[in-house]
């Protein structure tokens, strides 16, 4: 009898753990401290916005990090300054809105077009010792409309990012903001190739 209630204290005991250490979720960071180069003389001559709420900036995402672990973080707020960085790679001007739809907001303002971001992040790790994921992705995808909300095309981007053990060096969110800077340069990108956007 006393060896079966050892044996349960002894469940319980590592279910417990198991639970603890499953439900362990670190905080870090995608912002990016650096923009990518701006060459004035080549931005179209156009003033944009990009959609962001309150209520997307507070928007907390979980995903997989090392040894079981778990990495927590707000993909909108931190992706935010690669979205704008992006779009000031392409445009003269551009500027924050709470809605697409609000044409005479938009007409006011001056905007010639709206992009609407959807993202989308996920992350793993190869480590079984320690918890900062060792690689990363972030999706971007853009709906972009006119002033009056019609839809004139969308833009897609991807960052993926990786770092190993060695590189972390206390910065447990390495992985996720080398994703968010190959976003950028993509976001970027796509925006210029994209006729429908000049």
């Amino acid at each position: 009898m006393r060896f079966l209630s050892y044996s349960i204290l002894r469940l319980a005991a590592a279910s417990a753990l198991a639970a603890l250490l499953a439900g362990c979720s670190h905080p870090i960071t995608m912002i990016t401290e650096t923009a990518p180069p701006r060459a004035v003389a080549h931005l179209i001559p156009k003033k944009v916005a990009y959609v962001m709420t309150d209520a997307q900036r507070d928007l907390q995402v979980t995903t997989a990090g090392g040894s079981g672990d778990r990495v927590s973080y707000y993909p909108y707020r931190d992706l935010e300054k690669s979205i704008r960085d992006a779009l000031r790679g392409v445009y003269r001007n551009v500027i924050v809105v709470r809605t697409a739809g609000d044409a005479k907001a938009n007409e006011a303002a001056g905007v010639s077009l709206v992009f609407t971001p959807q993202i989308k992040t996920d992350s793993s790790s190869s480590s079984w010792i320690t918890w900062p994921p060792t690689s990363f992705t972030a999706e971007v995808l853009c709906v972009v409309s006119d002033t009056s909300g019609a839809e004139v095309t969308r833009v897609r981007a991807t960052g993926n990012g990786t770092a190993e053990f060695g590189e972390f060096n206390g910065d447990y969110g390495l992985a996720a903001r080398r994703a968010a800077r190959q976003l950028t340069s993509q976001l970027s990108s796509e925006i210029r190739k994209n006729e429908k956007l000049r």
